[in-house]
């Protein structure tokens, strides 16, 4: 960490802001919304040159479920992201009510157009380099880009890295991985392929009884399709799967996890969550990083040949785009005002300071060679709540955390991180330190159930 005064007194100071969101992707970027909306000076600073992180440069798409009764359980701003994106004909509606079946692409403008919208500033291509602490009040961060390396000072400041980056450069203490070896989840390499022949594919995929097909869903005129497989769960794909490994073109571990989707606004293409990358799966390790990307390339080739000599309305099939972001679905974990469990998920707990609802099950993918996965649904009809001392840390001051990376065990974890939850957050994160600021308090200091009071009058579902 840096050091406040001698930051002020000899580095390059590139702006002053009230509220500084560090990482514009499925948090921070509502995070800058939220907080500009208050009229406060916001800044979100972002290493690539488009908002949306894990939705748009790890192309993670479609959005997973979060409703009851076809009824969502986070309303506020990820309920206008999502409608902004049905408007303009680039999402749509899953029969469950499910709204976020969106194009990366075009979620980038959409969520450009949001932020700058509300006065807020970005800075694109611009990494995060360190945390300028005074005592245990963080005042802003370091950053490195291609003007160099300078300062930005901050009242309040969110960490939307994902990665918790900016809090344990802060000092923040930590979790990382499942309490009793380490290990986080798998990571993947998502990609999309194009020129199918979607009558056809379609066919096929409904002659094996299991995939899911909706020719018209609201909002699109894109049929929409889901598909999967999984070693020894009895996916009619399996026999395919395994000729493919009897012919040499897929190996073994290829069919550890396999799903494909269609996508609103992109005729023509499928879009794979896959491939899965296992052992080497610390998302703060640029070694682990590299290899994930090298070794998912290669998967991919291989998935591809498999549609074009396996999958009918295929044959013609191309790779359309690939992910420039490794998909990473837990790393660090801060510890914070109070610790989210499995109990409190699959007890459907509520809390009076919460700031979003779920129903997502914990959702746990085998680090291990074999693959395989753990689903842990709550009853029917049941949702628990995430609470705001889950992003207030430990031992600094006026610093928020956002998104997969708050304060919860590692099972609980494998619940609370999928998009609209941490959309949830970040909203959460850019109101409170607007509140704090409004009452010249820490951000520890901001009443929860004023905050969740104020996050309903802006539409949140609480």
């Amino acid at each position: 960490m840096l050091d406040y005064k001698v930051v002020v007194d000899s580095w390059k100071i590139s702006a002053e802001v009230d509220v500084l969101v560090i990482g514009g992707g499925t948090a921070g970027s509502v995070a800058a919304i939220s907080a500009a909306r208050e009229k406060k000076k916001t800044l979100v600073v972002e290493e690539f040159g488009f908002l949306g992180g894990t939705q748009t440069a790890g192309l993670v798409t479609p959005m997973m479920p979060n409703q009851i009764d076809k009824v969502p359980l986070n309303r506020g701003i990820d309920w206008e992201i999502n409608s902004r994106m049905m408007e303009v004909g680039e999402s749509g509606q899953w029969p469950d009510g499910n709204m976020g079946w969106f194009n990366p692409e075009m979620l980038k403008v959409v969520l450009e157009q949001l932020v700058t919208d509300t006065g807020a500033d970005i800075l694109y291509y611009t990494m995060f380099e360190d945390s300028i602490m005074d005592g245990n009040t963080i005042r802003g961060v370091s950053i490195l880009n291609k003007g160099g390396r300078a300062a930005i000072i901050a009242k309040r400041v969110i960490d939307a890295t994902g990665d918790a980056d900016v809090a344990a450069r802060a000092g923040v203490p930590f979790f990382s991985g499942d309490e009793a070896t380490g290990t986080n989840q798998p990571f993947s390499v998502r990609f999309s392929a194009g020129g199918i022949d979607m009558p056809r594919f379609i066919s096929f995929l409904n002659s094996l009884g299991r995939s899911e097909v909706t020719q018209h869903p609201k909002g699109s005129n894109t049929p929409l399709i889901h598909t999967a497989m999984v070693w020894g769960r009895d996916f009619p794909l399996e026999p395919v799967f395994r000729q493919a490994v009897k012919d040499g073109v897929l190996l073994e571990t290829d069919g550890n996890y396999f799903q494909a989707f269609t996508v609103a606004g992109r005729s023509g293409e499928v879009f794979f969550n896959c491939p899965r990358i296992t052992l080497q799966v610390d998302g703060t390790n640029p070694f682990h990083l590299t290899r994930a990307q090298i070794l998912g390339r290669r998967a991919i080739l291989r998935y591809l040949a498999f549609c074009r000599k396996y999958l009918p309305g295929c044959e013609n099939a191309s790779i359309t785009s690939i992910a420039p972001m490794v998909g990473v679905r837990e790393s660090r974990r801060i510890q914070g005002e109070y610790l989210l469990t499995a109990e409190d998920i699959l007890g459907a707990r509520k809390f009076p300071d919460a700031i979003a609802r779920s129903n997502y099950p914990i959702d746990i993918h085998s680090s291990d060679e074999k693959g395989g996965m753990q689903l842990h649904h709550l009853p029917t009809g049941a949702y628990y709540e995430i609470p705001y001392r889950c992003i207030v840390p430990k031992v600094v001051d006026n610093l928020l955390v956002a998104g997969r990376c708050i304060s919860a065990t590692f099972e609980a974890q494998a619940s609370v991180r999928i998009q609209t939850n941490c959309r949830a957050m970040g909203e959460a994160a850019g109101l409170a330190s607007s509140i704090s600021l409004d009452r010249s308090a820490p951000s520890r200091g901001v009443s929860g159930a004023e905050l969740r009071s104020a996050l309903r009058q802006r539409n949140a579902s609480l």
